[in-house]
């Protein structure tokens, strides 16, 4: 059987080598390689893109993440809520502004955070709230929007694995007026390095989210409050223009290839696929399937040479790292993450890969998966 990677940059960049070069030429020729015309263009097109008001260039996700949350307010001693399964730099962005993660459990048809148990969680110290659009599917908005009014705090939205998702027919983002994405070169929006960016409707916000990722700068060596070095380098910038362009219909061939998938499996005994939401329309960041014998189905795709991953296999609250959180260190607290974190498996899925091979991952799934019964 021909292996199938679980990703393949070669193709990503050999599908638009032509415009890379051009891109990369660009910059090299100007000379010019942080904060100048074409993060500038990137910022407007990004912005443009996702219907925010403005878009920042940052340096990573992570960085987006937390200087939104400095944006809103949140420092030392605040809490934030947010969900236990995710990529841990959701919550140690939170740790890099001093504050105190606060976990919530899941709504099980989504893996995104339950309303229900995100206003719970809520207490006179929450700053704010701090959904995921988990693999690509965006969170049901409005009523975290209630909660977030009805407590007074602000909505940020992680929306790193949501680059061109939909809820209710618009962008993701920015719909709670701000949010962050990650440009990681395994996202939708990937570079060829590192990158995120801040979306913001607030001019006054977008102003001081550009002091702060410039060492709090107002102007050359004057520092009117401490800030981050978390520059979008020019090369990435010129790159990410690029992805850009592509993206509409890089999502609609993921979409296809999920869809796919959902027909190809439906009938797997022991298999859950994921279900989008009538709110929603999700960018299949990743295609996440879920089985009572997650490693066993693992090993047995790997031995097919179906390349696998766990997006994540120990939810957060069980890592040292959050060992301070509400409930760090507690097996149990969240039933719902704890379950899906032992049994999630993403299967392959990218714009480059071609029907014979999503039918070949489909076929290898069906046949280990009934080995397994």
């Amino acid at each position: 059987m021909t292996g199938v990677p679980f990703v393949d940059f070669k193709a990503r960049v050999a599908a638009l080598r032509g415009e890379l070069d051009e891109a990369v030429a660009r910059v090299l020729d100007s000379g010019w390689f942080i904060l100048g015309p074409e993060g500038e263009a990137f910022e407007r097109e990004l912005a443009q893109a996702t219907g925010a008001a403005d878009a920042v260039g940052v340096a990573s996700g992570t960085e987006a993440i937390q200087l939104a949350l400095d944006a809103v307010g949140v420092g030392p001693g605040d809490e934030v809520v947010t969900s236990p399964l995710s990529a841990a730099f959701t919550g140690l962005a939170i740790l890099a502004r001093g504050a105190r993660p606060v976990f919530a459990d899941l709504d099980p048809a989504t893996l995104n955070v339950s309303p229900d148990a995100v206003a719970r969680a809520v207490t006179r110290r929450t700053k704010a709230l701090l959904p995921v659009h988990l693999y690509g599917h965006p969170a049901d908005l409005e009523p975290l929007l209630e909660i977030a009014r009805d407590h007074g705090v602000t909505l940020v939205e992680d929306a790193c694995q949501a680059h061109g998702a939909r809820y209710k027919g618009r962008v993701v983002g920015a719909l709670s007026g701000i949010g962050a994405l990650s440009f990681y070169p395994t996202k939708n929006l990937g570079a060829l390095g590192d990158g995120g960016a801040i979306l913001v409707n607030d001019p006054a916000r977008a102003a001081r989210i550009r002091r702060l990722r410039n060492g709090g700068q107002t102007d050359r060596y004057h520092h009117a409050e401490p800030g981050l070095n978390s520059r979008l380098d020019e090369m990435q910038a010129a790159i990410l223009r690029v992805g850009l362009r592509h993206l509409e219909a890089a999502n609609e061939r993921r979409r296809a290839l999920a869809s796919t998938y959902l027909r190809e499996l439906a009938d797997v005994p022991g298999l859950g696929l994921p279900r989008e939401q009538a709110y929603a329309r999700a960018n299949y960041h990743l295609f996440v399937v879920r089985h009572g014998r997650r490693d066993a189905l693992m090993a047995a795709l790997k031995e097919r040479g179906v390349g696998t991953l766990i997006h994540y296999p120990v939810p957060l609250h069980l890592q040292g790292a959050f060992a301070s959180s509400s409930s760090g260190g507690r097996p149990g607290a969240f039933p719902v993450a704890e379950k899906a974190a032992g049994e999630i498996l993403s299967l392959p899925l990218y714009p480059e890969m071609t029907d014979a091979q999503v039918l070949t991952v489909a076929a290898a799934v069906r046949d280990a998966a009934a080995r397994l019964r």
